[in-house]
């Protein structure tokens, strides 16, 4: 029986631009995506049956066939029968460090990391670029979580480009445990209130891709320069996620009166990250905004920008 544990880590926007509608009732997007140093572990067993079981330390999280994780398996299998046949099904067990529904990719990781390990254990051979291929079936995210690192996405996000390493910068991310905002909320709202400035004509599309290519976030990326990146930390969806949910706004507020580099709401949310220049300096910031805010509901986690996405757990 082989066996594999795979780290997945957490992803945040550094950028996030609505330029237009897409097909499928999707959005056109303009991206930074960057991994983290907050990670789950993903386990998979052989286990010698034809049945996929999926079990997670977290009871927020579905271990049925509804989970992200379980869903990259039954496509694996689906997409090849005679490897299925011949090695069978696996045991997925997800130790998770990543908050639920925070806007952090921490489904889409899990199933990025089902896909590379299933890979491992049936001896398929498949290449990152073909794994990221099956990986958009599932989700946008999802390639992105394969490769990881520092990228440009565009499209609904699965079209990506790799974009220099950034150096260890350190990452403070807070969430109020019970609040949640729905990523179909948050995208259906915006093109209720900002639909009317959607570019749709392929030049114009291709003309917006270009511009933000050889705009200032990709050349402070570039540059590696942690100052500027933080000043140009931005995300279209804040427009109506922080007038929706005060709650996110007044964290975002409180970070903004700390020593750091820059901060902004993640995703979809509500998760609120900020950057900053060391370990001591992000661990002092989230102390502050701790005691600033006291509310018994306010988790905090200090990480770091990785250069790296799914890998095996030795």
């Amino acid at each position: 029986m082989r066996s594999y544990s795979l780290i997945a880590p957490a992803k945040i926007n550094l950028y996030l631009e609505i330029i237009g509608n897409a097909p499928g009732g999707y959005h056109e997007l303009a991206m930074v995506l960057q991994s983290i140093s907050l990670a789950d572990r993903v386990h998979l067993r052989a286990n010698g049956t034809q049945q996929f079981h999926c079990a997670c330390n977290s009871n927020q999280v579905p271990q049925d066939k509804t989970n992200l994780a379980y869903r990259a398996a039954e496509l694996m299998a689906k997409q090849f029968p005679q490897a299925f046949n011949r090695y069978g099904a696996v045991d997925i067990n997800i130790e998770k460090q990543i908050p639920v529904a925070a806007g952090l990719a921490g489904g889409s990781s899990n199933a990025a990391a089902v896909l590379v390990g299933l890979n491992l254990i049936w001896q398929l051979g498949l290449t990152q670029p073909e794994l990221q291929e099956l990986a958009a079936q599932l989700g946008s995210d999802i390639p992105f979580c394969i490769s990881g690192g520092t990228a440009l996405a565009t499209g609904r996000g699965e079209m990506l480009e790799p974009l220099p390493d950034l150096p260890p910068i350190s990452v403070i991310l807070a969430k109020y445990r019970s609040l949640e905002i729905s990523t179909a909320w948050a995208y259906g709202t915006y093109r209720q209130k900002f639909g009317h400035t959607y570019v749709s004509e392929p030049e114009a599309l291709l003309e917006r891709r270009q511009r933000f290519h050889s705009g200032s976030m990709i050349a402070a990326i570039a540059h590696q320069d942690g100052q500027k990146i933080g000043q140009l930390l931005h995300n279209d969806l804040e427009k109506v996620a922080l007038p929706a949910y005060p709650q996110v706004a007044q964290l975002r507020s409180a970070f903004e009166n700390t020593d750091i580099l820059g901060v902004m709401m993640s995703g979809s949310g509500p998760t609120v990250f900020a950057l900053a220049e060391s370990p001591e300096k992000a661990q002092q910031a989230s102390i502050t905004v701790k005691n600033t805010l006291n509310h018994p509901d306010l988790d905090f986690w200090v990480a770091q920008l990785i250069p790296c996405g799914i890998q095996i757990d030795h």
